[in-house]
């Protein structure tokens, strides 16, 4: 039987849904990794600002060698020269995190990190289980008594339990993924393995690249940029990848031919310069403002984005539209996203804090204003009063995406229907507390062209949902 007290896990969490970055990598030639994490992460800050992490290890090292730290706050603030001279090896993993309900607490960050039997291992998670209950169960049916409450010590537990019964932490990975349910894309690091898994429906992005010896994963390639290392190709959903010092592993026993790719990847989470599944982002999201403008045209003088990931989308609006483009706002790149605050206070007056009004650009102005999303209605009906209070005539608004209508159970910050505004108003309603001159939204048989995509989820905007 197994025998839970010989698992130690390095912190405790509370329940939060998780939908935040990670990366990794394994330099072969003993390079020190600690400051190329360090500038991965920085490349994938967007996907979560509240708090980050790395786990390193030495190949050559005790099998036990594993270092790390984490803690709140963006990548820069929580680590500097010194810290990361503390974290020494050729092998580490790290972590971008922001929550969606309960505290954010340093206990919150990760990698995870657990000591058991069989030695150490670090793991770095992105998304959201649905059949928690279950596993939790299945634990205790086994005897095991534990106090865990996230997505991510279960899958932990999983691991560590699976890896006591068997020969390899990956047999052990493998053995677990068939129990999960949900979208999630993980990094498990154990002292001389990585090993990389996608969800079998692909619902979170993960991919693979190089850098001469050196082999890196990350939830989106912009990360590799940063580092001087080439994107080589996406993970399969399903897949697993085993890096050791001396291959490359590839399991698709979990790969399926069904697939559901998160389309909001494209319309906001994914930075502008990544791609996902073969297809740019940027193209996707100039594809999007086409799209709409043909539409959903408006008498205007000037097409606006809501920086950042609603810009490239009036660019397209714009070109299709044959209007000028313009830039009608300053962003304070020091202030984080609003989508992504904990709590509706925070959103609020981060609107302000973020962005101010070029206000000779709108005076006198009509406007259509592209953004990517309307999910609680904060961010644009504060942006609209801004842009009319500096001068502007009218505000269309055009958003590069349906209606949100249903809540994401698989890691996205939108728990419940009621912080839907689109579920319980009609678009005119909408546009009438927003303070639109008029609204209108992508439609939804136009994502797939959109994103180049035909295997998505769309379950925020039909309902649908494929687990």
């Amino acid at each position: 039987m197994w025998n839970v007290q010989k698992i130690q896990p390095i912190g405790n969490s509370s329940g939060v849904k998780e939908a935040c970055g990670v990366f990794g990598i394994y330099e072969r030639s003993g390079i020190q990794v600690a400051n190329d994490i360090f500038f991965g992460l920085c490349a994938l800050q967007h996907r979560g600002q509240e708090a980050c992490g790395i786990a390193i290890s030495d190949t050559e090292g005790t099998r036990d060698n594993m270092t790390f730290y984490k803690n709140l706050g963006l990548v820069t603030e929580v680590f500097d020269h010194r810290r990361l001279d503390t974290l020494s090896g050729n092998l580490g993993i790290g972590h971008v995190r922001y929550s969606t309900t309960g505290d954010n607490t340093r206990e919150n960050a990760q990698p995870l990190v657990l000591n058991y039997i069989k030695g150490t291992m670090a793991l770095a998670h992105n998304g959201n289980l649905l059949n928690v209950d279950e596993l939790r169960q299945e634990l205790a049916h086994d005897g095991a008594i534990f106090h865990t409450t996230t997505d991510s010590e279960l899958i932990a537990y999983l691991i560590a339990r699976a890896r006591v019964k068997t020969k390899s932490i990956e047999t052990a990975v493998a053995l677990t993924a068939e129990k999960l349910k949900g979208g999630y894309a993980l990094l498990i690091k154990s002292p001389r393995k990585l090993i990389a898994m996608r969800d079998p429906l692909g619902l979170k992005p993960l991919c693979l690249g190089k850098r001469g010896n050196a082999w890196l994963v990350a939830s989106e390639s912009c990360a590799f940029e940063a580092v001087g290392a080439q994107f080589v190709r996406d993970i399969k959903p399903g897949e697993i990848l085993t890096i050791t010092s001396d291959e490359i592993r590839s399991d698709t026993s979990c790969c399926r031919q069904t697939h559901a790719k998160c389309v909001f990847e494209y319309i906001y989470f994914a930075r502008l310069d990544s791609m996902i599944d073969g297809v740019h982002v940027y193209d996707a999201r100039i594809r999007a403002g086409e799209l709409l403008a043909k539409d959903s045209p408006a008498d205007a003088d000037i097409v606006a984005g809501v920086p950042d990931s609603g810009l490239a989308a009036a660019r397209g609006y714009a070109k299709a539209a044959s209007l000028p483009f313009e830039m009608i706002f300053y962003k304070n790149s020091y202030v984080g996203r609003t989508f992504i605050k904990p709590n509706q206070e925070d959103r609020s007056a981060g609107v302000r804090m973020k962005l101010s009004v070029l206000k000779p650009v709108v005076s006198g102005k009509r406007i259509v204003l592209v953004d990517d999303s309307i999910v609680r209605g904060t961010t644009i009906s504060g942006l609209i009063r801004m842009l009319k209070e500096a001068g502007a005539k009218e505000v269309h608004v055009r958003i590069s995406a349906p209606p949100f209508l249903f809540p994401c159970y698989y890691g996205t910050d939108v728990p419940s229907n009621n912080q839907l505004i689109a579920s319980s108003h009609s678009t005119e309603e909408i546009r009438a507390m927003i303070g639109a001159d008029s609204l209108a939204y992508m439609k939804l048989e136009h994502l797939s062209q959109m994103s180049g995509q035909t295997d998505l989820c769309m379950a925020c905007f039909n309902g649908t949902y494929p687990v």
